[in-house]
């Protein structure tokens, strides 16, 4: 499995550091079943984080003709007092560092980013995932319609809105799109994918090696509905 961590401006870092470290290390202890390399819609360049002027550099452009697993982010800045509204049109100006999460989530739908992740959701070959507010990235582009998948739980309404169904969960795996919820769950995304795609045996080890145990059920759309909770 070749994993594509995808890098926009005000991206959050953990979104992709805990996933990219989770995989890299799957590929390790597999002998190499697994790689991971860090990528943007526009190529490679140094892509500056939502947190503090930290940037990680992209090596190379996503290629979502590539099979395996295409990962977004989320971003990082402020949240927002209670009430307050975005202006979605500073969406479209320079980034500047503690700017609210929906203007820093919209501004990549300026980008060539949606009509990548659009090909790469087409392609049969390709998995999908997200960490955090990469699910809203993915909703905001028209991509998640009827889908299940989670965010951060204060971003769940946000997706609703959008036509997917939103589940409140830590991980959930939609077949050829998994998501997790807030920002670490990029730890459990991670190991998951490489339970599902390498095996347990990979991921328990990766699991030890890093001290930390997987939370929750993995959410999938199957088996009966619950009734009477």
């Amino acid at each position: 499995m070749h994993a594509q961590i995808v890098l926009f401006d005000g991206f959050d870092p953990l979104d992709v550091i805990a996933p990219y470290e989770v995989l890299y290390a799957g590929g390790t202890a597999s002998g190499g079943a697994v790689s991971v390399e860090l990528v943007s819609a526009e190529g490679p360049r140094a892509v500056v984080s939502g947190t503090g002027g930290l940037a990680l550099q992209a090596v190379a452009a996503l290629d979502p003709g590539r099979a395996g697993l295409v990962l977004v982010p989320g971003a990082s800045g402020r949240v927002g007092a209670p009430g307050e509204t975005p202006d979605l049109e500073a969406g479209t100006g320079d980034q500047k560092q503690d700017e609210l999460i929906p203007v820093l989530l919209g501004r990549t739908l300026n980008t060539e980013l949606p009509a990548l992740l659009k090909a790469a959701m087409r392609n049969p070959l390709v998995t999908v995932g997200a960490v955090c507010g990469g699910s809203l990235v993915l909703a905001m582009a028209g991509l998640l319609e009827g889908r299940h998948a989670t965010t951060h739980h204060m971003g769940l309404d946000l997706l609703d809105a959008t036509g997917v169904h939103a589940v409140h969960a830590r991980v959930v795996d939609d077949g050829d799109l998994v998501t997790g919820a807030g920002v670490t769950s990029g730890l459990d995304l991670g190991l998951y994918l490489l339970e599902r795609e390498v095996g347990p045996r990979i991921a328990h080890a990766v699991e030890e090696l890093f001290a930390h145990e997987r939370r929750g059920t993995v959410w999938r759309p199957q088996g009966p509905a619950p009734t009477g909770l």
